[in-house]
């Protein structure tokens, strides 16, 4: 079965987006600790703003797309603005202006690409889903050699080589999409020079507005409690992500308050994604301690040697997405057969059982940093276990989360859906980042409290099962 051309480009500018990302997030922890010599608790601050942001800023380019730039354009100044970004990696006193910059540009790439692609395929095209699935197999082949050819670089030439070298992956990206520009859009498209450079410009001038604001107030931020800070940052999170979904309601007011717009089943499945929005915070509050304290772990009690020959840390990042090019087929061929019998599962059940493998891999993760502390290091096959329970939880989870609130979402409230969806992501990231330090003043051991959260959560959503299929009306 041939599919549109355009796959093939939106493929490849995709893996090559990854790449960068995925190169760059293998690096970013470890670099902030070794290199820069930051604490390790400021360090995974950092990385946690980061991350949430980038949950964050789709909302807006998406908003931004829709409105006035177009997707395809959006692609491309998105582009460039993370090609700015990673190559201003490479330079030790633009950090907080490179990672301003791949904040933007991810908003304006990510969710406009994802568009584009939807675009190629009819609603009933029977095509879909096989498209969506080769373009998730490009996500992963990315994100699986970003860091053994950054961290390879890193370790041998320095870490700015590295850096450089997610840049250039983003600009192969870039390119494969120029050219195959024509493939991904209806003729009379086309990219206005003068509007890139315009956004382009734009993103630049916020970025050093933004960072220059922020020298003035490091010096206040540090002086709050790490608690203070988390809340003030929880509170703009959420802020940001309604605000585009504010607007859009507003303008749909008239429509919303009309008899019949919005009845009973509806506003059941609102609070249905309500509640799975908050259950999902739980797990990827954990699971994003991949590029975080796993990292780090990786890095300082893991003994990387094989053959006399010592590995870089960011090459346990490639584990994730190698685990899932060879288990996604298998889940694949599981949920059909699974769907299709008495033993089918529920959307709810899948997710807490995600959950609960979760929480399964934090108990030998916990166990593995109680032994290194014994023993100075461990063997590397403790975080190839966690790894494979993690990415089999990913599975369980992941795939059908986006797909639920589009099913789920009364078309009046899509957008405020989404931002609803996209703010528990980013709460999740911010909290993984800054969870450690948090747990450190009540000497709570990490990865115990994320066994008790990921596991208990777990049990909790699939206790809710029953509820959450009468508030879903079958929808999903």
């Amino acid at each position: 079965m041939t599919h549109p051309k355009g796959l093939s480009t939106l493929f490849l500018t995709e893996m090559w987006e990854r790449f960068s990302y995925y190169g760059m997030r293998a690096l970013l922890v470890l670099y902030l600790v070794n290199s820069v010599e930051l604490p390790r608790a400021e360090a995974l601050e950092i990385y946690a703003t980061y991350t949430a942001l980038v949950y964050l800023t789709p909302i807006l380019g998406g908003y931004l797309a829709d409105r006035w730039l177009g997707h395809r354009q959006s692609v491309i100044i998105g582009a460039v603005v993370m090609s700015l970004g990673h190559f201003a990696m490479a330079f030790p006193n633009l950090l907080y202006y490179a990672l301003g910059l791949l904040i933007l540009g991810n908003g304006f790439f990510k969710p406009n690409i994802s568009t584009i692609l939807g675009g190629l395929y009819q609603e009933d095209d029977p095509r879909r889903d096989g498209g969506f699935t080769i373009f998730y197999m490009g996500i992963n082949l990315g994100a699986f050699m970003a860091p053994l050819v950054c961290g390879t670089l890193a370790e041998y030439y320095g870490w700015h080589y590295g850096f450089a070298a997610a840049g250039v992956g983003m600009v192969f990206g870039l390119l494969i999409f120029i050219v195959g520009f024509r493939q991904t859009c209806p003729r009379g498209q086309a990219v206005h020079i003068s509007t890139v450079l315009l956004v382009v410009l734009t993103a630049l001038l916020t970025v050093w507005v933004v960072v220059d604001a922020w020298s003035i107030i490091h010096v206040w931020w540090e002086s709050l409690s790490i608690l203070t800070r988390v809340l003030i940052v929880l509170l703009v999170i959420i802020s940001l992500a309604y605000l585009p979904s504010a607007w859009e309601l507003w303008r749909k007011r008239e429509v919303i308050r009309r008899p019949g717009a919005m009845g009973r089943e509806e506003w059941h499945r609102v609070m249905a994604i309500a509640i799975m929005a908050f259950f999902v915070i739980f797990f990827w509050m954990g699971f994003e301690q991949a590029g975080g304290t796993m990292n780090l772990f990786a890095d300082q009690y893991t003994d990387r040697r094989f053959f006399g020959w010592e590995f870089h840390a960011s090459y346990f990042q490639s584990l994730n997405p190698l685990l899932i090019l060879i288990l996604a087929p298998i889940f694949s061929t599981m949920w059909v057969k699974w769907d299709t019998s008495s033993r089918a599962l529920s959307v709810v059940t899948k997710q807490g059982l995600g959950m609960v493998l979760l929480g399964l891999g934090f108990v030998i993760m916990a166990v593995a940093q109680q032994q290194a502390e014994l023993h100075g290091k461990v063997g590397p096959l403790w975080l190839v276990a966690v790894y494979l329970l993690h990415t089999s939880g990913e599975l369980f989870l992941s795939p059908i989360g986006l797909s639920m609130v589009t099913k789920l979402a009364p078309s009046q409230l899509v957008a405020l859906m989404m931002g609803l969806w996209f703010s528990a992501m980013a709460v999740a990231s911010y909290l993984a980042g800054t969870l450690e330090a948090i747990l450190r003043q009540f000497d709570v051991p990490l990865y115990w409290f994320l066994v008790l959260s990921s596991i208990g959560a777990g049990l909790i959503l699939i206790l809710l099962n029953p509820l959450l299929q009468r508030l879903m009306h079958g929808r999903a």
